[in-house]
């Protein structure tokens, strides 16, 4: 099996807020999908590593900031390849509002809309909690297309160097570590465990890559 042929789905990307107890976090996702209009409901699947997952059990309300072709790498970085568990990520980002519920969004310089959304429902998925929400408020931020996660991979995300190619049959080299190949991430060791999550990107070990 190829387990890179999902990455040919069509879905987007999008920064997810929160609020608890007056702070307030953000992370990337790319799980959003409205699953009715009549009532007018949305989904989104949470990594429980994040803490913006748990902000969201807590609270029961969250935003969605839709991402336009106009964000950079580096709302990428902020956003995703950090922990909201360890820094503050919505103080020093300057392109935000809040919306009628109080939490923050993104404004439109890198966002096209905004969705804000209360919890009715949820499913434990084992590493991921599903979301099931209303849509309570929701407006068109700008008319820049929306992003897409190949979109992203293709445009956005820098490309990275080849990997050097493996050692002939009997050859000296060894594996000295493994990248990450969605965000950069490097685990030092010649064995990288098979259960072994990034700690940046939340992707498994299917998605890292030798280092020689």
């Amino acid at each position: 099996m190829n387990p890179t042929a999902i990455y040919n789905l069509s879905y987007g990307l999008f920064v997810l807020t929160a609020r608890e107890d007056g702070f307030d976090n953000g992370c990337i996702v790319n799980t959003v999908q409205q699953v009715t209009t009549t009532p007018n409901r949305i989904t989104v699947a949470v990594n429980k590593l994040n803490k913006t997952h748990d902000m969201i059990a807590a609270t029961g309300a969250f935003n969605v900031s839709i991402l336009s072709t106009e964000a950079p790498f580096s709302l990428f970085q902020h956003f995703g390849f950090q922990s909201g568990h360890k820094v503050d990520k919505i103080t020093p980002w300057p392109y935000q509002e809040r919306s009628a519920n109080g939490l923050v969004r993104l404004d439109g310089r890198y966002a096209n809309a905004f969705l804000s959304a209360r919890v009715v429902e949820q499913m434990d998925l084992g590493t991921h909690t599903l979301f099931l929400a209303d849509v309570t408020d929701a407006d068109v931020l700008s008319k820049s297309p929306s992003v897409t996660y190949a979109y992203y991979h293709a445009n956005i995300k820098p490309k990275a160097p080849k990997p050097a190619s493996p050692p002939p049959e009997g050859g000296e080299r060894k594996i000295k570590g493994w990248r990450c190949r969605i965000c950069g991430y490097v685990y030092e060791g010649a064995e990288l465990p098979k259960d072994f999550t990034c700690p940046i990107c939340k992707h498994g070990a299917e998605d890292f890559e030798p280092i020689y």
